[in-house]
């Protein structure tokens, strides 16, 4: 198999932090790896050595074949990156921010410019391309960053919770992006808070815990870690909701309160049929009827015992001194 992006033993720490402590990656071209983890996990440190933005303590890592450390220029020509905040020049407009890009990755002026165009539209920035940046939105900018991430056809993207100030219907039209992009042979590593956003693109999620891969596996092997299936009854009466909730008890062994009008207990394949013959007898009509997997919130505060992260993880003073001091020549 050949992978795009390989890490093993990384590790970094900052004084007496140890940000990564021994983590290893491998991500098959053309795929999609999520990185989750609570604020410190080290995501984005592992994401910043593979940038070659930042050197490791110990470790290796080759990107689209290139050493990260013994080649760093040969891997910053094959690889796009956005960071949690928008990089692009506010003084310039959304046009000449891209070919300003387009040009420094070696395309002429021609060349720059026509993949700006494609780009301006493809984000719906067409409109205020020749706007100041300073004028545009936070979702805006943010738009106008992740284009200036594929300007150069990069063939490995690194990106860094990517949806951060999108409203949904533009989160869905760069979900959709990516996917084109995977569809094409480009490789991702996109590291998220959005539980939601790993399930809908990745391929494989990676945890990441206190500088350490926990858990690695598919969306659904990472669900079977949390155990059970759920079954999820909603009757269309509340008036029945006692009803439900002795057939349930009969059928699972699991006694549960309603939540909402929603009665849900752990259960397995063999349970439904049982269930649904028996709410068909008492005449209850249901509005849902589910029998489902863990979803991916479950599963992150089994296996970090922490619930969802509530802001982007981010250095100290101290430590963005160390990463400009750090940066690879």
């Amino acid at each position: 198999m050949t992978y795009a992006i390989e890490a093993e033993g990384l590790e970094k720490s900052f004084g007496d932090t140890c940000a990564l402590d021994g983590v290893d990656l491998a991500v098959p071209a053309g795929t999609v790896l999520g990185v989750l983890g609570p604020n410190g996990a080290g995501k984005t440190t592992a994401l910043r050595i593979l940038a070659t933005l930042l050197r490791p303590d110990a470790g290796r890592a080759r990107v689209a074949g290139h050493d990260v450390l013994r080649d760093p220029v040969s891997v910053r020509r094959v690889i796009g990156l956005t960071g949690q905040y928008a990089s692009v020049d506010e003084v310039l407009t959304g046009r000449e921010n891209l070919v300003l890009f387009g040009r420094l990755l070696g395309l002429g002026t021609r060349a720059a410019t026509k993949r700006t165009c494609e780009l301006l539209e493809e984000f719906g920035l067409s409109a205020a391309a020749d706007r100041g940046v300073r004028t545009y939105s936070g979702g805006m900018r943010r738009r106008l960053d992740l284009a200036a991430c594929l300007i150069g056809h990069p063939e490995v993207i690194f990106l860094d919770e990517p949806t951060t100030g999108l409203d949904p219907s533009k989160r869905d039209d760069l979900w959709e992006t990516i996917r084109c992009l995977t569809r094409s042979g480009t490789t991702i590593l996109l590291t998220t808070q959005y539980l939601q956003e790993a399930e809908a693109l990745a391929d494989v999620v990676t945890v990441i815990d206190a500088g350490r891969v926990i858990a690695q596996g598919t969306p659904a092997e990472l669900k079977q870690i949390v155990g059970n299936r759920t079954l999820r009854v909603r009757p269309a009466d509340r008036r029945d909701l006692d009803d439900v909730r002795a057939v349930l008890a009969r059928a699972t062994g699991h006694s549960v309160e309603p939540v909402s009008g929603l009665l849900s207990v752990p259960a397995d394949d063999t349970v439904l049929p049982g269930v649904v013959a028996d709410l068909a007898r008492r005449g209850i009509r249901v509005t849902e009827l589910a029998l489902t997997l863990p979803d991916l919130d479950e599963v992150f505060f089994t296996l970090t015992g922490r619930g969802r992260p509530r802001a982007p993880e981010s250095a100290s003073a101290g430590t963005t001194s160390a990463l400009r001091e750090e940066l690879i020549p």
